[in-house]
C-alpha cells in the first residue's frame, strides 16, 4: 500500500470516528434536554395537584384511552384519561378539599428520545373534608412517550408500603 492510499484512509477512519463523537455527543446533548424537560413536567404536575387545578393536571397524561394508571385510591386501576380525570375530581373533592402542598423528591429520569421512564416520592400535605390533616408520601413512576415533540405520562403507577404486620398503608414512609 503507497502512503498516500493509507492517508486517504486514516482520513477517513479518523472522519467516521469524529462522526460517532459527534453522534454520542448529541445524543447526551438530547437526553439531557429530555431529562429537563420531563423535570419540568413533574414539578409543573405537582404544583397542579397542589392547585387543585384538574384541567391543567390532565394536560401531562395522554389523552383518550390509552393512559393506564394504579392508583393509590380505589379502583385498582384507571384506563384512560376521562377515568383517571373523575379520580382527581373525587380526590380535590374530598381527600384533599383544604390547602394542599406536593413537594417532588428523590427524582431519577431515564431517556431515549421517545420513551421515557421517572420515579420519584411526592410529601402531600392537605386537609380533607372535616378538617382533618392529611399528611403523607407518594412513590410514583411514569412512562412517558414523546408526542409530536412534547411528553406525556402514557402509564402512571402510584403506590404507598404497607406493613405486613398490621396491614395498613405507612403513608409516611420516605425509604
Amino acid at each position: 500500500m503507497n502512503s498516500g492510499h493509507a492517508r486517504k484512509l486514516f482520513a477517513l477512519g479518523s472522519i467516521a470516528f469524529a462522526v460517532v463523537l459527534l453522534g454520542i455527543a448529541f445524543d447526551a446533548g438530547a437526553q439531557s434536554a429530555d431529562k429537563a424537560q420531563i423535570q419540568a413536567l413533574e414539578e409543573q404536575l405537582a404544583a397542579a395537584i397542589a392547585g387543585k387545578d384538574v384541567d391543567k393536571v390532565m394536560q401531562f397524561y395522554v389523552p383518550g384511552d390509552d393512559l393506564f394508571v394504579f392508583d393509590v385510591i380505589p379502583p385498582r386501576q384507571y384506563v384512560g384519561a376521562a377515568a383517571y380525570r373523575k379520580d382527581f375530581e373525587g380526590f380535590f373533592a374530598t381527600a384533599a378539599s383544604g390547602p394542599t402542598t406536593a413537594q417532588v423528591s428523590d427524582l431519577d429520569i431515564t431517556a431515549n428520545g421517545k420513551l421515557a421512564f421517572a420515579h420519584y416520592t411526592t410529601h402531600m400535605v392537605s386537609t380533607d373534608k372535616s378538617g382533618a390533616k392529611v399528611d403523607m408520601v407518594i412513590r410514583t413512576t411514569d412512562c412517558l412517550r414523546k408526542i409530536k415533540g412534547k411528553w406525556l405520562i402514557v402509564h402512571e403507577h402510584n403506590s404507598v408500603p404497607v406493613d405486613l404486620a398490621s396491614g395498613k398503608a405507612d403513608l409516611m414512609s420516605k425509604q
